[in-house]
């Protein structure tokens, strides 16, 4: 059977996207609300010293890689074997108790239990596309990823500068007593928030989601062979082009980390941004993002095909990080934000080559294969911009360039977009799976 084989009706199609895009939405804004604050309550920690808040998000962020890296293929296969819908619920659980974590940690040890917690249940966003991929035909699936990806872009519009005001008015209030231990409320507020948010997710997509993978498209066995990093390196080396791809995925994802790892540090550092003022700029990115996904990637793809977009995107991702290296003040940060927005185009372009080169009950083992180069990603990312942005403060006098981390983001986008001319080719037709 291939992909374009039983495909749902237009109305189930449109119902069941639905059903995944407010899942989605709701995910990403709980993440989203985290974004400014996490930073700073790990600066808290640290006795408000900013080199050392910065080793420490490496520490918790290459943790988190490394659960990535190795679950990753796992729960991709049990997507593949049992359905979306399950992997989705339990990263929805794991995502609501590292919340939790971060709501009420008393040192940097439980927060990072609660990442390790977290780590080893999140495939939320990978399966998420699965589930795309189950019900859209393949010539659509790129427009239908922009939307995807618009979703994220809604979380970074109102999760950021709904975590900055939290966070800024979570400043203000005194200790609360919960399960009869007294919890300082400072920088905590957004995350019981978003712990409340992430547990409406969990519940509406129990009560409410549908199965996409349907029992005939499924995996007819759950094989460990498969089920490791080594296995996922194996099916991206199976089909033509796709190992390449997944070495685009994986240096836009190395450079992507940069902001997660330094932006706050970086802006607060550098500009003196507040946590409302870098939740507002988030929200900025977002609104560009969100046009970006919506209007924008649907008509690039049916004029310059897939493989344009994702060359589009490559570049304007490098020029927009460059501008944020060298930007001198917040006036010029704000101006590389539409140019850094239309990096947007690369990831469904990307996502809409990969997937077309596999078939249906393979679709959850490539987002287990993504989220390991994810994984790697996570690990490698933070650990070398981290300690790059840190070393670049460190020696500031003789240096000048705090922003060196995010210029080397850029040569990583260019790097992307020349490998991109070689493998981003359109697919040969996807024969059936063999299981």
């Amino acid at each position: 059977m291939t992909d374009t084989e039983t495909q749902p009706s237009q109305g189930g199609r449109r119902a069941a996207f639905g059903f995944i895009f407010a899942l989605a939405v709701i995910n990403a804004v709980s993440f989203g609300i985290m974004i400014p604050i996490l930073p700073n309550l790990i600066k808290q920690f640290t006795g408000g010293d900013t080199a050392s808040a910065s080793e420490w998000n490496v520490v918790f962020a290459v943790t988190w890689g490394v659960m990535q890296f190795f679950i990753g293929p796992i729960l991709g296969m049990v997507s593949d074997r049992y359905g979306r819908r399950p992997v989705l619920l339990l990263s929805l659980f794991g995502l609501a108790v590292d919340f939790l974590f971060m709501a009420l940690a008393p040192t940097l040890g439980w927060l990072l239990v609660g990442r390790i917690f977290n780590g080893l249940t999140s495939a939320s966003f990978s399966t998420a596309n699965a589930y795309v991929a189950d019900i859209t035909p393949p010539e659509e699936r790129a427009k239908v990823f922009g939307w995807m990806g618009s979703a994220f872009s809604f979380g970074f519009l109102i999760g950021p500068v709904l975590g900055g005001y939290l966070g800024t008015l979570s400043l203000t209030m005194a200790p609360v007593v919960v399960a009869g231990f007294t919890v300082d409320m400072a920088l905590r507020l957004p995350f019981f928030v978003a712990a409340g948010l992430t547990s409406i997710n969990f519940l509406y997509g129990l009560l409410v989601l549908p199965e996409s993978l349907t029992p005939e498209k499924r995996a007819a066995a759950f094989a460990w062979s498969k089920a490791n990093p080594v296995g996922s390196l194996r099916l991206l080396r199976s089909h033509p082009d796709l190992l390449g791809l997944a070495t685009v995925l994986f240096l836009f994802q190395l450079a992507h980390m940069v902001l997660p790892s330094i932006f706050v540090l970086y802006t607060g550092y550098r500009y003196g941004w507040s946590p409302a003022f870098m939740g507002m700029t988030m929200g900025l990115t977002g609104v560009l993002g969100i046009a970006v996904s919506i209007l924008l990637v649907g008509p690039v793809v049916k004029r310059i095909g897939e493989r344009g977009a994702l060359l589009v995107g490559a570049v304007f991702g490098a020029a927009g990080f460059a501008i944020y290296a060298f930007a001198p003040n917040t006036a010029w940060y704000l101006i590389g934000t539409p140019v850094f927005a239309l990096m947007g185009l690369l990831m469904p372009g990307l996502m809409g080559l990969m997937s077309r080169r596999v078939p249906p009950r393979e679709q959850g083992q490539l987002q287990g294969a993504n989220q390991s180069v994810q994984g790697i990603s996570s690990i490698l990312g933070p650990l070398m911009f981290g300690l790059i942005f840190a070393w670049s403060v460190h020696n500031e006098r003789t240096l000048h360039l705090p922003g060196l981390a995010i210029f080397v983001a850029a040569g990583l986008m260019l790097l992307a977009f020349l490998l991109g001319l070689t493998v981003a080719k359109p697919p040969r037709a996807v024969e059936p799976a063999v299981v």
